[in-house]
């Protein structure tokens, strides 16, 4: 359940569940999500092969105003953590989204089994 004083950084598959409308992700909906560019080309494509183009493009305008800036610092970390966790097969960007989180003091809120158990992580299914 959201502390209303944690910031979140919204993995690309808590976005997609948000939008499917999974309840479980209702409380964590209070404040913008914060994403990289990276989890928006995830969602984007998610969403056009799910829902069309026209609906795809709304999804894209509603959350690119969500997209912060990466730094050098937090993507060579990211590929640090992604070669580290190698045998996980995480995306590029679940690990810069992961690394950004720790670096930014915000919990990575996500459903993705591969991220359970890790620290920092707010694991919703």
């Amino acid at each position: 359940m959201e502390d209303q004083d944690i910031d979140y950084f919204f993995d690309t598959y808590a976005v997609i569940e948000i939008i499917a409308g999974n309840s479980a992700y209702h409380n964590f909906t209070s404040k913008p999500p914060t994403i990289t560019i990276f989890n928006l080309s995830e969602i984007y494509f998610i969403a056009l092969k799910k829902l069309g183009e026209v609906k795809a493009n709304e999804i894209y305008n509603e959350y690119f105003q969500c997209v912060v800036e990466i730094s050098e610092e937090v993507l060579k970390g990211a590929m640090k953590f992604k070669l580290e966790n190698n045998k996980k097969r995480l995306s590029y960007a679940d690990c810069i989204g992961y690394i950004y989180s720790i670096r930014n003091k915000m919990k990575f809120l996500t459903g993705d089994k591969e991220f359970r158990g890790l620290k920092n992580v707010e694991f919703v299914k």
